[in-house]
C-alpha cells in the first residue's frame, strides 16, 4: 500500500519516515511550504531521535508534496496528524482536523477507494458528529461507500517516537465500517515489525480508550509522587523500595511508578483535563482526574517548601534539566522550569543547563536566569545543584564533578540518579527525593502519632 501523512510536525513526520522504512512508498503534506520544501531537500524540519538518518537512508521512498490532492490521488491511506490543541474548557480545538477532512473530501472526488486515518488526540464524538460530516459535505459522497473513516492515535513519547511508533505496546483502532478496520489493519500488519496486539472498536470506544490511558498513566505518576512525600516522612523511607515491591503486583505494573518530579508535556497534562471535561459533560462525577491533575500542579511548591532549609545557605543555584523529559527540546508544562522560575523570584540567583531544551526554555525563563552551554559551568559557579531530569548526560557525572576546593556542595538528587555516587561523597550534603531521614531522632514523629492513638483508645 501507498501512503500519505497531512501534517508534518514531529509526530507525522515521524511516522511518515518510520513507514518509509518498511519498505512502503510516502508523501507527505503540511499547509507550512518551508516544512514540505525542507523534506522535499531531503532534511528534516523537526528535531527527533533518529529522524534525519531515516530520511536520508529511505529518501527514494519518501516524498513532499505542496498540493494535498497530488498527497491523497498517490497514496491508498491518509494518516492526518494535525494540531488539537485544548481550549480554554479542557477539550480539544478540532477545527484544523475539520479543515484538512473537508479538504481530503474534495481531494478524494472522483477516487472511488480511500481510508483516511485521524491520528491526532479527540474527544468522543469527534470523528462520528464533527469530522466525517466535514469531508461528506465537501466531497459529496457518503463515508462507507468505498471511503472509510478510522481513529487510530499513537501512544508514543517525544525523543521516541519513531521507536515507539514502529514497537508499540498495542495498535488501538476506531473504525466507520469493518472494511476500514480491516484496511488499516492489514496496513499495521505490513508495518510493524512485532506485529503487535491489535484492538479494534467503534469510533468512540476507541477516542474514550486514548484519553482513559495517558490519564491512567498520569494518576499511576501523581500517587508514586504522593508516596515519595510520605516516604520522606518515616525513618528510612525509600520511595524506590516501596514502588519496586508495587510494580511486581502483576495488577499494578512498575512502569511510571518511580516518585520525583510531576508530568508535563503536549500530552499527559491535557489529556486529563479533556477527560474531566467530558466527564462534566455527560453528567457523570470523574473525580479522580481532577485530583491527579491538582496533586500534579502543587508538587513543585511542595518541593520548594520541603528544600527551602537546604536551599538557604546557597548563593547561586543550578537547575540540571529544563525539558519535561530526557532526551527532548520540547519545554511545554516543564516541572523543572516551574522551579527554575520559583527560585529565581524568591531571589535566588540561578543557572540551568539542558542537553538539549536550553534555547527552548531561554523564552520561558526570562533574563533573570542564565542557562549554560556546558554542565560543568553550572556545577563551578553553583552552591547547590538540582537534578531535575533523568537525563544519561547526568547519570555519568562524578563526585568529583561537583567539587569545589574548600567548600561543602549541595546536591539534591530529584530522580535518586546519582545516589550511590554522590550519598557518602565528601564535601557533598546529598539530598533525594523520595528518601526519609535517618538518625535516631527520625521516628519521633511516628512515635508521637503512636503514642496519641494509644491514649485516645485507652480512653474509648
Amino acid at each position: 500500500m501507498r501512503y500519505s501523512v497531512v501534517g508534518l510536525g514531529k509526530l507525522g513526520c515521524s511516522m511518515a519516515a518510520a513507514i518509509a522504512s518498511r519498505g512502503h512508498h510516502v508523501i507527505g503534506y503540511d499547509v507550512v511550504p518551508e516544512v514540505v520544501d525542507r523534506l522535499s531537500a531531503g532534511r528534516a524540519p523537526v528535531e527527533e531521535t533518529a529522524l534525519q538518518e531515516l530520511i536520508t537512508t529511505h529518501r527514494e521512498r519518501l516524498r513532499a508534496t505542496h498540493s494535498l490532492e497530488e498527497a491523497i490521488r498517490d497514496s491508498d491511506v491518509t494518516f492526518v496528524v494535525v494540531p488539537t490543541p485544548s481550549d480554554d474548557a479542557g477539550a480539544f480545538d478540532v477545527s484544523r482536523a475539520t479543515q484538512a477532512f473537508a479538504a481530503i473530501g474534495r481531494a478524494l472526488a472522483g477516487k472511488w477507494q480511500h481510508t483516511v486515518v485521524v491520528t491526532s488526540t479527540v474527544l468522543p464524538g469527534s470523528v462520528r458528529y464533527g469530522l466525517i460530516p466535514a469531508l461528506e459535505e465537501a466531497g459529496g459522497r457518503a463515508v462507507g461507500n468505498g471511503i472509510g473513516v478510522c481513529y487510530s492515535p499513537a501512544f508514543i513519547a517525544l525523543g521516541s517516537v519513531i521507536r515507539d511508533f514502529l514497537h508499540p505496546d498495542f495498535l488501538l483502532i476506531g473504525e466507520s465500517d469493518e472494511a476500514a478496520g480491516a484496511m488499516l489493519e492489514r496496513a499495521y500488519r505490513e508495518i510493524m515489525p512485532g506485529s503487535p496486539p491489535i484492538r479494534r472498536m467503534s469510533l468512540e470506544n476507541a477516542e474514550l480508550t486514548k484519553i482513559a490511558v495517558n490519564t491512567f498513566v498520569t494518576m499511576k505518576i501523581s500517587f508514586a509522587n504522593m508516596i515519595a512525600g510520605l516516604c520522606e516522612r518515616i525513618p528510612g523511607g525509600d520511595v524506590d523500595v516501596v514502588t519496586a515491591a508495587l510494580g511486581a503486583d502483576r495488577r499494578i505494573g512498575r512502569a511510571y511508578l518511580t516518585g520525583a518530579l510531576g508530568y508535563g508535556g503536549p500530552c499527559f497534562p491535557r489529556d486529563n483535563r479533556a477527560l474531566a471535561f467530558l466527564a462534566r459533560s455527560l453528567g457523570e462525577r470523574a473525580p479522580l482526574p481532577d485530583a491527579t491533575d491538582a496533586v500534579n500542579v502543587a508538587l513543585p511548591g511542595r518541593i520548594l517548601e520541603r528544600l527551602r532549609p537546604v536551599l538557604a545557605r546557597a548563593g547561586t543555584i543550578g537547575v540540571l534539566g529544563l525539558a519535561y523529559k530526557p532526551e527532548t527540546q520540547v519545554v511545554e508544562q516543564s516541572q523543572s522550569i516551574d522551579i527554575a522560575r520559583a527560585l529565581a523570584a524568591a531571589g535566588a540567583r540561578v543557572i540551568a543547563h539542558d542537553p538539549l531544551a536550553g534555547p527552548m526554555a531561554a523564552p520561558l525563563l526570562g533574563a533573570g536566569i542564565d542557562i549554560a552551554a556546558e554542565v560543568r559551568d553550572v556545577l563551578q559557579r553553583a552552591d547547590a545543584t538540582l537534578i531535575t531530569t533523568p537525563d544519561r548526560a547526568y547519570a555519568k557525572l562524578r563526585a568529583s564533578d561537583f567539587a569545589r576546593p574548600g567548600a561543602s556542595v549541595v546536591v539534591v538528587d530529584f530522580w535518586r540518579l546519582l545516589r550511590d555516587e554522590l550519598e557518602r561523597a565528601p564535601g557533598i550534603e546529598y539530598v533525594a527525593l523520595g528518601i526519609g531521614p535517618g538518625g535516631a531522632e527520625a521516628g519521633e514523629p511516628l512515635a508521637a502519632l503512636w503514642s496519641a492513638r494509644a491514649a485516645e483508645q485507652a480512653v474509648s
